[in-house]
């Protein structure tokens, strides 16, 4: 294969109109990073990063891709391990990890486009992806009901909402939804573990697919006393980084379905052990995706064909990185993800979109990002959840 000559990155922002309302306050707008790795003879992987846009550039044009040019591309696994090492004295977890993914996934789409295949045919048998719409944040339940059937519309049979305001409000919002689809629950990291079982036994009655989220990442203590007492399957992993974060969830036993994101775990490489190891210890896994179609992809790649893959996620909050950014728009059918194709990661990148929303990823206006603050007054959350517990 011909040797890596260069790496360029895209840093995106979209700002909305009115944005949408969630327990950390108001999104006002959504970034996203992608990285393109170019061979020598012309071709071009894509891949996707979901952090802070300032510490990926720093990481891919800063460090890696000096090193990377001229080095073989078609060995992927050989080629983390090396990106690994040289981030593991500030890595790990975070900023560092997901930039070697967005240049791993990039791998990944070349050694396809070599191999004359789409990445799914290289890691088993699928034409689709079971598939959720991921939308329904705050708002009255009427409203959030006539959004449900605008999905089911749109060709979802499976979608997740936002709980997390108060325990009558969380119940209203389930009833309003619930008859429309088979519905996943987003906690939003609100409970207590006395409100997360008194919540979980409501989504029981309901028959809710899973509770995602109840706690913050940091509170595996929190997930293994509320797993032990409930009987809907917990949710978590969209917070956590590498085989080594996941191992310690799935060795706590902490939840029944693990939530990687190749633009947040370290690419389809890492992705791929992680799905394995849960399979190994008896877990399912479903793709958490807040960024953009080709880290959607790249996680449908290997969900599909994966044993104990459930689902990937799929925003449909008017996300242009979702919607417009390919130029083969993403293609729901019954409730599934048709996978390309075509050979790699089926992901053309619009160039036009990318000059469209082009960031400077050193000059971020101020604003809610859904997963990142920037600027005094970015954060407006909401108040604390009633518990009811005294």
């Amino acid at each position: 294969m011909a040797k890596i000559e260069r790496i360029d990155t895209a840093h995106l922002l979209f700002e909305y109109e009115r944005g949408f309302r969630y327990a950390g306050g108001r999104c006002t707008a959504r970034m996203t990073s992608l990285a393109f790795v170019h061979t020598a003879d012309g071709r071009c992987g894509v891949g996707a990063a979901y952090s802070h846009p300032g510490m990926v550039e720093l990481t891919i044009k800063g460090q890696l891709e000096p090193i990377l040019i001229g080095m073989d591309p078609s060995d992927p696994e050989r080629l983390w391990e090396l990106m690994y090492r040289l981030t593991r004295w500030y890595g790990r977890k975070g900023a560092a990890i997901s930039s070697i993914g967005a240049v791993d996934t990039a791998l990944w789409d070349l050694k396809g486009q070599e191999l004359g295949k789409p990445l799914h045919a290289l890691f088993g048998a699928a034409s689709s992806c079971p598939a959720y719409a991921s939308a329904l944040l705050w708002d009255a339940p009427e409203n959030l009901a006539a959004e449900a059937k605008a999905h089911v519309a749109a060709g979802f049979t499976r979608m997740k909402t936002r709980l997390g305001r108060s325990p009558a409000e969380d119940e209203r919002v389930v009833q309003a939804i619930g008859p429309a689809c088979d519905l996943l629950v987003d906690g939003s990291m609100r409970y207590t573990v006395a409100s997360a079982k008194r919540i979980a036994a409501m989504l029981e009655a309901h028959d809710v697919f899973w509770f995602e989220e109840p706690f913050e990442p940091e509170e595996l203590d929190r997930y293994c006393e509320l797993r032990a007492q409930v009987d809907v399957p917990l949710a978590a992993g969209e917070n956590e980084f590498g085989s080594q974060g996941f191992g310690e969830l799935m060795h706590r036993r902490a939840v029944d379905i693990v939530q990687p994101d190749a633009s947040r775990c370290g690419g389809v490489t890492e992705l791929r052990r992680i799905v394995a190891a849960a399979e190994r210890n008896g877990l399912r896994a479903a793709t958490h995706t807040w960024s953009d179609a080709v880290a959607i992809l790249a996680n449908a790649h290997v969900i599909g064909p994966a044993a104990n893959g459930v689902t990937v996620e799929i925003d449909r909050t008017g996300n242009p990185f979702v919607d417009e950014l390919l130029e083969q728009p993403l293609e729901i059918e019954n409730g599934k993800l048709i996978l390309p194709s075509t050979p790699g990661l089926g992901a053309n990148v619009r160039p036009d979109i990318l000059e469209q929303f082009r960031l400077d990823p050193f000059a971020i206006p101020p604003g809610l990002y859904s997963d990142m603050a920037f600027g005094a007054g970015s954060l407006q959350p909401a108040p604390p959840y009633p518990h009811d517990e005294a």
